[in-house]
């Protein structure tokens, strides 16, 4: 276990010299100068990833030059930027990037970047917005965890072949239920319009769709539903509908530097629209709550160390790193066994016990 002591994750500092012209210029065109590193990051992905793109569907060039390209593009997409993109795309959902009179431009993230990492237009935003946080992960949720055991590898792969395969059409199915028609034609649109690019590229240049749009597409999935599957592996079952009893928070790793605050899930939940910089003070003036809804909270790690314990089965290293706010508990082993019932499988049943309740 770990004393909570301080926190080092990234908070918005006043910048100490006046913006230059440049910056001023950039400055004017989004709603929030906290966002400024998002239009760094999104320069850059722009100047890079774009022209290898383009590249790899050039017909005709040396194979060397090729798979040069064919590297570096993989590389800085799933090593360098998929995770600050992600979560860039996270944020800007949540509060809109650019100024109103640009509003063209937020269109830029979903349909011009986002393709290339394999998330479809406007999908991401109909699922996580008009979905996940509305139905805070229980059963309406079509990306609940509860009903499967949370340290399981087989769990997960039923967990993921769901949303792999059929993840749209239960977005849709929810939709249509909730008769919610916009969000139903964006998530619907952006889905099939990105696998009919896939496809009628594919008949243009395979290898270079394949590296430029499938893979990511494919790892973007799965990363999604792993990060989702650790955020939400330690469920109360008495209480499921609780944020701090149904997500945790990881503080104190550099993923809160290279991913925008995103550890800190249970106060995401708590307070969707709050701005990532603010994720770390909000933590500590609530800490009382965590302490009184036993959140489960861990420093040093993140949701792949999490989700990797977990399928090992790992719970020393949970424990190891598992923050002892309020001093609730007195061993390793206490924490083991808190941290166990938290993960096994709540039924239908008993879900809709609670629901009744």
């Amino acid at each position: 276990m770990k004393a909570f002591t301080l926190l080092t994750d990234p908070v918005y500092k006043k910048p100490e010299k006046a913006y230059n012209r440049l910056q001023k210029f950039l400055r004017s065109l989004i709603r929030d100068e906290r966002d400024l590193p998002f239009v760094y990051l999104t320069i850059r992905i722009s100047v890079t990833l774009i022209p290898l793109a383009v590249l790899l569907f050039i017909p005709g060039i040396s194979n060397w030059l090729w798979w040069t390209a064919a590297i570096a593009y993989l590389v800085l997409n799933n090593l360098i930027f998929k995770g600050p993109y992600g979560l860039m795309l996270h944020c800007t959902s949540h509060r809109c990037f650019f100024e109103r009179k640009y509003n063209f431009m937020n269109h830029y993230l979903p349909w011009v970047l986002g393709p290339l990492f394999g998330q479809t237009p406007e999908t991401y935003y109909s699922h996580h917005i008009g979905m996940h946080h509305p139905e805070n992960n229980m059963p309406d949720d079509d990306s609940c965890t509860m009903f499967f055991q949370r340290d399981s590898l087989r769990g997960f792969i039923k967990y993921f072949s769901s949303f792999f395969f059929a993840g749209i059409f239960h977005l849709a199915r929810y939709f249509v239920r909730k008769n919610r028609k916009n969000l139903l034609i964006r998530s619907v649109r952006g889905e099939f319009l990105f696998i009919a690019m896939c496809v009628g590229l594919s008949f243009v240049n395979f290898p270079a769709t394949l590296v430029v749009f499938i893979l990511p597409f494919v790892i973007s999935r799965i990363i999604m539903m792993l990060g989702n599957w650790a955020q939400h592996a330690f469920i109360c079952a008495s209480e499921p509908g609780n944020p701090y009893k149904n997500s945790i928070t990881c503080i104190n790793t550099s993923y809160n530097h290279q991913c925008w605050n995103d550890g800190y899930h249970i106060g995401h939940h708590q307070k969707p629209s709050l701005h990532w910089t603010e994720y770390p003070n909000h933590f500590k003036q609530n800490l009382d709550a965590y302490v009184s809804n036993d959140a489960v909270v861990f420093d040093g790690i993140h949701y792949l160390h999490v989700f990797a314990y977990l399928m090992l089965k790992r719970y020393d290293l949970l424990a190891k790193n598992f923050v002892n706010i309020g001093n609730r508990y007195s061993s390793d082993a206490e924490v083991i066994a808190f941290l166990k019932q938290r993960t096994r499988k709540i039924s239908a049943v008993e879900a809709a016990a609670v629901h009744a309740a």
